[in-house]
Order: structure tokens, then sequence, then C-alpha cells
């Protein structure tokens, strides 16, 4: 008998099913789309399509279906539904014949949408109004949505169309703007919360409000998610769900570890960091998610320190929660929380593609240790302008900053000198150029690294006198080189030059002076006795650099490039 009696037994329904929303009452976190539909149903200003978008789990489907029933109600078309007929059952359980609900993402070609466009043409059989809802629209191809256009801008008065996406930048323009939109939005923890709580109480499940906490802020919004979560808490905990269950069964670890580590760290006590994290680690939990709960509890930390009434007030926060982290709001800096944040979000990506995760992680938090003792940006100007200044070693100065004119750092000291206002000079004047030469090195002295270029590679030089200058110019030069040499020069001495182009003579271009210059130089130095020696000691031995060992500066004063390999 007990065996018939389990056989004819209704079958288990999951939460996210048995309390999916029958009306729009039951729709929470959505006030702006039930306002915004019941004026429509009272006023009959009813949309030929709607395009209901947002992330995973917050009720697009059902609300689709809330739409059609609205539509179809037995009394007439009207968001008060308070009685559920046969009719809407129908509806709700998705096998109303009017009422053709089609995934996209299995029937995403033309031919689909052609059988659509074929049947709107019949009235419906049952309902007074046929709706079509196509769940993520976002699928179809872009052949499927041109044949939809025409029939979905003037449908039949009996046919009405829903559409939700998960992905409502993939929806071409043209279909939405033949659309009525709603953006459900993420439900906040709190109300996730509650609701829980609710589901519990009517499923006669004792639960702790940690645990439910626990549970809406690991959905993310997402109502479905969480239900499932609470599904599956209420099976671990036959019946109860507890905050130790929840956090075993996520894979997290309790709160007030977590926080204890964010203390740890933020002491720059490594030892102690490492050690809880050993902890948590053999206890079950994953490094990425180890320093993600630390960074949400930054984060948290930091809300506190900049909104702390708007933080405390968030329902999905334990009483630990809101008062240690009050306390650390109070005594740390926003720099600290931004540091701690910068370095928490890169070592979660470095843990997650890390071979062995959990060292990825550790060596996360030893850079936080060592990092929280460090001062930041307004404490370090402080401490070095207190700083004597005999402390200070100059260096060059900084062009945007001329009031610091010496940044040295030595262990843990840090000073700055500040310099005397540089003095007012007196305009230049009036320079006299005598040779081609000195016509480069301006240009090089002005900075002006491409005029210096053109003039040592077209310009044949010819004569240079008072006031004029006479050249030839090599194929390819710019032709805008002379008039702009002419410019820079009167710019840069104040003084008119006029500058004539030859069409052949003059010298050698400065590059070329400089190649033959060298190649001389080369075969001078190849043909000493010494150096032939170590080139036929070393065979594939290249001579690279000719210097001069008269012209070698004394190595504190060199103005060589440091990062010059030595040859």
């Amino acid at each position: 008998m007990s065996d018939t009696a389990n056989q004819n037994a209704a079958p288990y329904r999951v939460l996210a099913r048995k309390y999916r929303p029958k009306t729009f009452a039951d729709l929470i976190g959505q006030e702006a789309l039930v306002r915004t539909l019941t004026n429509a149903f009272t006023t009959g200003r009813i949309a030929q399509a709607y395009m209901l978008t947002g992330v995973r789990g917050v009720g697009k489907t059902t609300t689709a279906r809330l739409i059609a029933r609205a539509l179809n109600y037995p009394a007439g078309a009207t968001i008060d539904m308070a009685e559920i007929t046969p009719q809407c059952e129908a509806i709700l359980e998705s096998r109303h014949m009017d009422v053709i609900e089609m995934d996209a993402a299995s029937n995403t070609g033309v031919d689909n949408m052609r059988e659509i466009i074929d049947s709107v043409r019949y009235a419906p059989v049952q309902a007074r109004t046929k709706v079509y809802i196509i769940d993520e629209v976002h699928m179809l191809s872009k052949s499927a949505f041109n044949a939809l256009l025409k029939t979905l801008e003037e449908p039949p008065p009996h046919v009405k169309f829903i559409f939700a996406t998960t992905e409502i930048r993939k929806v071409p323009v043209t279909i939405l703007s033949r659309c009525q939109r709603f953006d459900l939005k993420r439900l906040e923890a709190g109300k996730l919360t509650e609701h829980y709580a609710r589901i519990c109480k009517m499923e006669n499940a004792e639960a702790e409000v940690e645990a439910l906490q626990l549970i809406a802020r690991a959905a993310e919004g997402s109502v479905r998610d969480g239900l499932s979560l609470l599904d599956q808490a209420i099976a671990y905990g036959d019946g109860k769900v507890q905050t130790a269950d929840v956090l075993t069964m996520l894979g997290v670890m309790d709160r007030t570890r977590v926080i204890d580590l964010f203390e740890a760290v933020m002491k720059g006590d490594t030892q102690t960091a490492l050690s809880e994290f050993a902890v948590q680690y053999n206890g079950g939990g994953d490094p990425q998610t180890i320093l993600t709960d630390l960074a949400d509890f930054t984060h948290w930390v930091t809300r506190n320190k900049i909104v702390p009434q708007s933080a405390q007030q968030d329902g999905a926060r334990t009483g630990i929660e809101k008062q240690r982290g009050q306390e650390f709001a109070s005594t740390l800096s926003i720099p600290h929380l931004a540091r701690a944040w910068q370095l928490l979000l890169k070592g979660i990506g470095e843990t997650a593609s890390a071979a062995r995760p959990e060292h990825a992680a550790e060596m996360v938090l030893i850079r936080m240790c060592h990092a929280s003792d460090l001062p930041a940006g307004d404490e370090l100007i402080k401490l070095v302008k207190g700083a004597p200044p005999a402390a200070a070693t100059p260096i060059k100065r900084d062009v945007q900053r001329p009031e610091y004119s010496g940044l040295v750092s030595g262990g843990a000291a840090v000073a700055l000198q500040q310099s005397e206002p540089p003095e007012k000079t007196a305009p230049a004047p009036t320079m006299m150029l005598s040779t081609f030469e000195q016509i480069v090195e301006l240009a090089n002295a002005k900075r002006d690294v491409k005029l210096k270029s053109d003039l040592e590679r077209f310009v044949r030089p010819i004569a240079v006198g008072d006031g004029k200058i006479e050249l030839a110019l090599e194929p390819g030069a710019p032709p805008t080189l002379t008039n702009e040499l002419s410019r820079k020069l009167e710019a840069w001495t104040g003084k008119r030059f006029m500058v004539l182009v030859s069409k052949s003579g003059g010298l050698n271009t400065i590059s070329s002076q400089k190649k033959e210059a060298k190649q001389t130089a080369e075969r001078e130095v190849r043909e000493l006795p010494a150096v032939q020696a170590i080139l036929k000691s070393f065979p594939g031995a290249e001579i690279v650099k000719i210097r001069d060992p008269d012209a070698f500066m004394p190595l504190e004063t060199t103005t060589e490039d440091p990062d010059e390999e030595p040859r």
C-alpha cells in the first residue's frame, strides 16, 4: 500500500518552480515594471511587443507569462488577477495552446520565424489574445530577425510578442525600436534574505539569518540562483539551514576568519596572516575564494568609511561584519584601503591562473603585509616636508613641479628640499651663425629632433653668411624643409635668414661625412697590430665602436647612456 502511495505521490518540485510568482504582487524587486504595466493596462495603452532584459534568474520568463495571463484574464485585460482560473494555470505552466513559448537558442533560423509569421493570421482558439514568448531572443540569426520585422511592427490585433534576453546588446536596433523595453534589476541582498526567510517558513525549515545572508550574497542578485542554493542547503542540513553547513556547501570560510585575516594583513603581521590562510586552506577553502572574500570585506570597510550610514543598513551583512567593519573604517585611510584593493584585484587573477594557487595566494598576502606600513601619497608629502633640508640630496628638478628640487630615499628615510624660485631671465640676444654645423647644433639644443635629422640627412651645405644660407638638397628631402628652417632660425635667433637652394654642388651631408669618418677610423684601427692579433685570436669578433681614450670622462661625471651595454 505504501509503495502504491509513493508511486502516486506528486514528484518533488524545486523551490525555484514551486514559488514562482503567480501575480504581479509576488514579483519582488521590479517596482518600476509593475507600475508601468499597471498604468498601461488601466488606460488601455498596451504595446504590441515587449522586450524583457536582465541577468539570469531575475524573472524575465515569469514576467512574460504574467503579461500573457493578464492579457487573457477572463474578466478582461487587467493586472489585478485575484483568481487563478484553469486558463491561468495553463499559461503559468506553459501548456496553453494560444500562448506559444519558443526557445530561440534551438530555433534560430528564418524557417522558425516563417512558422510564426504564417500562424499569426489565425485567431486564438481558447484565449482572447495569442501571445508569442521568445526566450533568449538574441540567439536568432540575422535573417530570422529581418523576417520578423514587418510582422512585429504591424501585428494583427489579436497577437502580442514578448521577448526575453540576457544579451540586449546583441539584439538589433530595428527590433528594439519596435518593442517596449523593460530592464529587470538585480535584487538587493537584503530583499533576497527576507524572501528566502518567508520561503523557509512556508517550508517549515529552520534557518539561521546569517546562513540566509550568505546564500543571498552568493546569489548575486538572482532569485533563482539563491533558491537553488536554499534548496540544496535544506537538503544538506536535513530541514535546517545553518551557517556552518552553508559555509561548507559554498566552499567559503566563516566571515569571522576572513575578518581576522584582513586584520592580520592590514597590521603587516605576515606570520599570523600566513597561519590563518593555512587554517582556511586546510579546512577546504579555495585560495581564490579566500582572496575574493578578503576583497569583498576590503570593499565593505571602504564603504563604511565613505558612506557609513548606507553601509550599516545593508541587510546582507552580519552583525560582526558591521561592528568590525566600522572599527576598521575609523582607523584605516582611503589610500591604504585602495592599495589593498588593487593588490587583491591583481592577486585574484594571478591565483586563478597559477599552477599552485595556494602559493600564489600566499605571495599576495605577503605583498599586502609588506605594503601595509608604507606611507600613502599624502602621508609621504607630509613626511618629507617635515624633514630637515640637510637630509635631502638634490636631484634634477621636476619641470612640472618647480617648487621641489630633491627627492631621495634611503631605507625608510625620505627627504625633500624646496628650491629657490627660478630667476626670470632676459630674452636671448641675437645669435650669429657662420657655419652649417652651428645651425645643426642649434636645432639639437632646441630639441627639434626632426629638423636636426632632416638637416643631417638631406642638406648639402654650400655657404653660410650674414643672414643668408646657400645649400643643395638630396633626393627625398621634405618640400617644406627650407621654409621651416628659415622660420625656426628667425624664432630662435631673432634674425631673419634667407635660404637659397642650388640644384647642384655643396659638401656631403653630415650623415655621409659621419659615415665616411667612421669607415676611415675602422680601417685605421683594423690595421693596428694589436687589433689584428685580437681579431685573429677571436674568430668572428667584430669592431663595434671606436672611442678616443683621451675623451673618456670619470665614471661619476660621464654623460653616456647608463643603459648602453659595454663594448
